[in-house]
């Protein structure tokens, strides 16, 4: 430690010696008395708080019961229209479901429709026996 640290560390001490022994003799009071005025203070102060504590409750508990029926109305409102959305989209589910099962019969009724057009339309071909035919190599095609 250098010599100015030491020094101020030693005033330090010294400086806090000298103010408790000065507050000791020149108290107005005897120790007892200033302890007692001390917990006086912080019985004081605590009570303060609790107080502050207890009236912060209640303000919050009056403020919360006061907003729950505003709360439950807007909840209740909502589900009402949810229930509704539900219901509006079971309706438009089976519509669509209907609408899809006619249009794949019109689709399937015309296209039965035209495949007998069609078929009634384009003559048939007249079978033809299979001929047999056998395809010989050249000598060229060995050699290559």
């Amino acid at each position: 430690m250098s010599k100015g640290a030491a020094g101020f560390v030693l005033g330090s001490v010294f400086g806090a010696a000298v103010g408790a022994v000065a507050g000791i003799m020149l108290a107005p009071r005897s120790g007892a008395e200033s302890r007692a005025m001390a917990a006086d203070a912080m019985n004081d102060a605590w009570d303060a708080a609790a107080d502050a504590y207890e009236k912060g409750g209640s303000v919050v508990s009056d403020r919360i019961s006061g907003l729950r029926p505003t709360v439950d109305a807007t909840t209740d409102e909502l589900r009402a229209k949810i229930d509704l959305a539900r219901e509006r989209m079971d309706q438009l589910r089976s519509t669509l479901s209907d609408n899809v099962a006619a249009a794949a019969d019109t689709v399937t009724s015309t296209a039965t429709a035209v495949a007998d057009k069609v078929g009634a339309a384009v003559p048939q071909a007249p079978a033809t026996e299979a001929v047999d035919v056998h395809v010989e190599e050249s000598s060229e095609d060995a050699e290559a």
